[in-house]
């Protein structure tokens, strides 16, 4: 019997095989005499993106009868993982959607096309260098950065404007030591200034830090890179520390939570802020109760300004796809100017492409857009952009180090300790 059901495995196994190879097939193909079928994989998620997105697609096919594309939902919860496995199976989407930090290690391992040729002038000259910069690996261009969105203060507008506060603006914004007196001075009687949500205290920290000068990562004389903890990269984790351990201005019961978690305390009054990402507005929009006043507001400036990193959504086109001139013709159609605004109110984000920025949608006082869009020029990318490794050193040593430091079981002389020591172990493995 157990040889038996070997050989039903065997002859099970090889079918299923077969099944993949026959599926890994179907991407970018060409029916005889038909069109060229391209498979779209998008990541949107909100309902106003996800009708965008399939409303663009629905339109690009009834005026290309060449070149069909095939819509895909993926999700950002599973998309590193699951492109790996579609990429080494050989059934990758055509165009991937994906988000830049999460670009190097496809690009280095060949998953990925080179975009250099492929590109029409329009869009090159539309979307800035800094913003390239992001999709940008060794030689190459691997992906075309789309939408961005800076990290903002909401804040329960009815409280600061009761306490007497002053309201920062792009163009007078806090500095971050005006910050910390603010939150401590809304705080008392179980109420707090901030909430910080930093179950994922890593790229928060990194890209809010750029602001002070912080960079963190060195790329040495002989090209490889390291952790350097200074000054500059010491100036937001002090922040938050102390707001949680000296002046109690923020709880220490949110370090572990997304940014989700926060809104029905910021709802009840419990908070007085929350620093979040530009797209968290629609969930409060939605949410919000009836007659709650909220409204958005800069994150803190240091010495250089309000600067701060973006890892921007990106489209890519799989190396392997056979059709990648047609594949990069969509890609141009989807971030038209027009059609990238739509794009970017559908997620709540910022479009990259400097005429769709122009949009006056983007420019209304309404739930905070001409906040979030006096930012874009203040966008940079994320200090981790191009490093090998990062994900492996953001999990095991950058997360539990700032952890710790955060909920005061370590002392930033700890924290500087474990970012470079075991930082720069881990990265060196990535730099042999």
């Amino acid at each position: 019997m157990r040889n038996a059901r070997t050989r039903t495995g065997l002859f099970g196994a090889l079918a299923g095989v077969l099944l993949l190879l026959l599926a890994g097939c179907s991407p970018g193909t060409r029916d005889a005499g038909g069109p060229v079928t391209l498979r779209f994989q998008s990541l949107a998620w909100q309902q106003e993106s996800v009708t965008a997105n399939r409303e663009l697609v629905r339109e690009w096919n009834a005026s290309h009868r060449d070149v069909k594309v095939e819509y895909v939902q993926g999700s950002w919860d599973s998309v590193h993982d699951q492109l790996l496995t579609s990429f080494e199976g050989g059934e990758a989407p055509d165009i991937v959607h994906d988000a830049s930090d999460d670009l190097a290690d496809f690009a280095y391992g060949g998953y990925l096309a080179d975009l250099t040729g492929l590109l029409s002038a329009r869009l090159k000259a539309d979307i800035p260098r800094h913003s390239w910069d992001t999709a940008v690996f060794g030689d190459g261009v691997y992906g075309v950065p789309f939408l961005q969105e800076p990290r903002v203060l909401i804040a329960n507008a009815t409280w600061l404007r009761t306490a007497g506060v002053r309201i920062p603006t792009p163009a007078h914004p806090w500095s971050w030591t005006e910050f910390r007196q603010i939150t401590k001075r809304l705080s008392g009687d179980g109420k707090y200034g901030v909430a910080w949500p930093l179950k994922e205290p890593v790229s928060a920290t990194l890209n809010l830090s750029l602001s002070t000068g912080g960079r963190l990562f060195q790329r040495g004389a002989d090209g490889k890179m390291s952790v350097r903890f200074g000054p500059g990269e010491a100036v937001v984790p002090r922040i938050v520390h102390d707001q949680v351990t000296v002046d109690h201005s923020a709880p220490a019961s949110t370090l572990g939570s997304g940014g989700s978690d926060t809104l029905p305390g910021f709802f009840g009054g419990r908070y007085a802020m929350v620093p979040l990402g530009l797209s968290y507005r629609q969930q409060i929009a939605q949410q919000a109760p009836k007659g709650f006043r909220w409204q958005v507001l800069p994150a803190p400036a240091g010495a250089a300004g309000l600067t701060q990193g973006v890892s921007p959504q990106t489209l890519s086109i799989a190396a392997d796809c056979p059709h990648k001139k047609e594949a990069a013709a969509f890609i141009d159609f989807l971030l038209r100017p027009r059609n990238m605004v739509r794009l970017a109110l559908g997620d709540w984000m910022l479009p990259t492409g400097t005429e769709a920025l122009k949009d006056p949608a983007l420019h209304t006082a309404e739930n905070g857009w001409a906040t979030g869009t006096a930012l874009a020029g203040h966008l940079r990318p994320a200090p981790a952009q191009t490093v090998r490794g990062y994900p492996e050193w953001k999990d095991k040593v950058a997360t539990p180090a700032f952890q710790e430091y955060y909920s005061g079981a370590t002392g930033l002389a700890g924290l500087r300790g474990r970012l470079e020591k075991d930082g720069d172990l881990v990265l060196a493995r990535y730099q042999r």
